[in-house]
């Protein structure tokens, strides 16, 4: 990690969109000062609201507002929001969303263990608290358990909430992301730095949830399970190749040799293909299937070599473009 010395730049970057009722809360919240900060900006990222977010948060007196012409989607909002804190000199950069749930207040803990120089990304964390989580509704709470399962098995750790979008990133984090999603970003951002050996860490959080309000990402849950799902699947394609396709072609070629293996034994026995004729058949093309798949995660694995070393040529070059 990089040295962090007292005095850094803190830029809290607030992702909007039709956050009227909420964002001028948000924005007063924001502890304008900190331990070893210097400075606190505050900076909405608007994606294409209809609504008077960007007349309220000029009025609440943001920092710096950037304003989407028309919704690009949470996860490239993100990203624009990540490089833009970064052209200004943020040494950490805070993503807290704009519907109020989370308390600003937390950011002090969030920022710690990145002063400390102990993490490179902290994330909050609603569930390592289980008195705290008691408020999260029991559908969200089973969906953040599935897909928080599926994030460990993937990065091969141990977190309790991946789907959080209350999170602190060191400057270095920062530069190192490289993400595709425009839907979200907040399972992508844990494979793709912990694939970069990025040291994550958890606080718990507070949340409040409100009963009114409906999530404009995670509104229709069966919708976003399947996008984040496609997310953390292309994610894994590119990060983890030979575990995207080794292991279902692995399954398929073991169990198309057993069945080949099998007609084989019955043919040499009985003299005669039926009524096996069909399983060698299908045995024969899981074979040839998981051979291909097993070849395709080989060649993936070779692609993901040059990938690794063009990610640190473009880190190094944006490490360049945003020095002080």
């Amino acid at each position: 990690m990089d040295m962090l010395h007292n005095n850094k730049k803190l830029i809290v970057i607030i992702p909007a969109y039709n956050e009227a009722a909420h964002i001028a809360m948000v924005i007063k919240d924001v502890p304008r000062s900190l331990d070893k900060i210097s400075e606190v900006l505050v900076l909405v990222s608007d994606d294409g609201s209809t609504d008077d977010t960007v007349k309220i948060a000029k009025e609440t007196k943001a920092d710096y507002i950037i304003s989407n012409k028309h919704n690009m989607g949470l996860g490239k909002n993100f990203q624009i929001a990540i490089e833009k804190a970064l052209s200004l000199g943020a040494d950490i950069i805070v993503n807290i969303d704009g519907d109020g749930q989370f308390d600003a207040q937390d950011i002090k803990k969030l920022i710690l263990p990145i002063v400390n120089n102990e993490a490179d990304m902290v994330t909050g964390s609603r569930f390592s608290n289980k008195k705290d989580s008691k408020n999260v509704p029991l559908i969200k709470r089973f969906g953040n358990y599935a897909f928080t399962k599926l994030i460990n098995l993937i990065t091969k750790q141990k977190f309790t909430d991946t789907q959080c979008g209350f999170r602190a990133y060191s400057k270095r984090a920062a530069l190192k992301l490289n993400l595709f999603g425009r839907f979200t970003y907040t399972q992508e951002t844990f494979i793709d730095l912990a694939e970069k050996e990025i040291i994550i860490k958890e606080v718990p959080i507070s949340v409040k949830y409100f009963d009114d309000r409906k999530s404009h990402i995670s509104g229709n849950l069966i919708s976003y399970g399947f996008k984040s799902l496609a997310i953390v699947a292309n994610t894994l394609r590119d990060t983890q190749p030979i575990m995207f396709f080794g292991f279902p072609g692995t399954t398929l070629l073991s169990l198309g040799f057993v069945g080949g293996l099998y007609s084989f034994i019955y043919w040499l026995i009985n003299h005669q293909t039926t009524p096996i004729k069909t399983l060698f058949i299908i045995a024969v093309f899981f074979m040839t299937f998981g051979l291909m798949l097993i070849i395709f995660g080989l060649l993936a694995d070779m692609i993901k070599r040059v990938k690794k070393n063009q990610e640190e040529i473009l880190y190094k070059l944006k490490k360049k473009e945003f020095k002080k």
